[in-house]
């Protein structure tokens, strides 16, 4: 059994996803295995693999369901009891894969590591603003406000899928938000300071582009994770003080835009969850299932 699963989701980057299963065949660290999921695309994305398939597991889905389902389908496919994502418009420096291995030897507690990135946008470097900075150890807090684990960076333990769960697939964007918020409340998310990731952004393609504003989905998975009841009670606070943040900006841009209803549901849902928790979370909320 190999020590790594690497899952590599793909739709219609055929230009992309050799340099990606390039740099994980070409890391110094061995002992791992790759499976693509292409997730219907409609472009040479086969053909343009054709050359590697002795050395992956290609898994192609007849019909395109979205980044999460790929990615549940790749883990749950695999073997590895460390688990690995790389996003197919990324790619690893060689040596990824054995910093990160060699940091689990060291640190036999630790459960997820990612590193640190090199960020590319429209074929230029660009340094990550202040906001961006990765923590190390307990990122929850830090981790409610942004998205702060990049997917392409991560390994973490196959048993932390049991625990935690996996993507949403009922998340259109913000599904690796929602997972690291579900993880970084239980356990640690260390940082190990080198760029060993190339990560490139600006892409029609990526989900944040497509959705613009991520908030109504971090909302969602907040109002989620608070209605799981497995927060601490400071882990609580800390998730309705950046609720009430998100939802005032959120709901007065709707407001600005005319969405009344929507714009109004939002200013006080936090209010509500905090004046009547558990009787408004067992019931099921507009906007929020949209």
């Amino acid at each position: 059994m190999p020590q790594v699963s690497v899952i590599i989701p793909t739709f219609n980057r055929s230009q992309k996803i050799v340099r990606a299963v390039r740099s994980v065949l070409n890391q110094d660290f061995r002992d791992f295995e790759i499976v693509v999921v292409d997730d219907g695309s409609s472009d040479n994305t086969s053909a343009a693999l054709n050359d590697y398939m002795p050395f992956i597991r290609y898994l192609r889905q007849p019909v395109n369901r979205g980044v999460s389902a790929a990615r549940n389908r790749g883990v749950k496919s695999s073997a590895a009891p460390w688990i690995s994502f790389l996003d197919s418009d990324d790619y690893w420096l060689k040596e990824k894969l054995r910093v990160q291995m060699e940091f689990f030897q060291r640190n036999p507690s630790a459960v997820a590591c990612q590193t640190q990135e090199i960020w590319i946008r429209r074929g230029r470097r660009v340094n990550p603003k202040t906001r961006h900075k990765k923590p190390s150890g307990d990122v929850f807090k830090q981790s409610l406000k942004l998205c702060l684990v990049s997917p392409s960076s991560i390994i973490l333990r196959r048993s932390l899928f049991e625990e935690a769960g996996f993507f949403d697939e009922a998340l259109p964007a913000g599904e690796d938000y929602d997972l690291w918020l579900r993880i970084s409340c239980r356990y640690p998310v260390y940082l190990i300071d080198k760029e060993l990731v190339v990560k490139e952004g600006g892409q029609e393609d990526q989900l944040s582009r497509r959705f613009g504003s991520l908030d109504r989905f971090r909302i969602r998975a907040i109002v989620k994770l608070i209605k799981s009841g497995i927060l601490t009670v400071d882990q609580t606070r800390e998730a309705l003080e950046e609720l009430s943040i998100k939802c005032r900006i959120y709901g007065n841009g709707c407001i600005k835009r005319g969405r009344m209803e929507e714009g109004y549901f939002y200013l006080s849902l936090p209010q509500k969850l905090a004046d009547n928790g558990d009787a408004l979370l067992n019931r099921s909320m507009p906007f929020l299932s949209e």
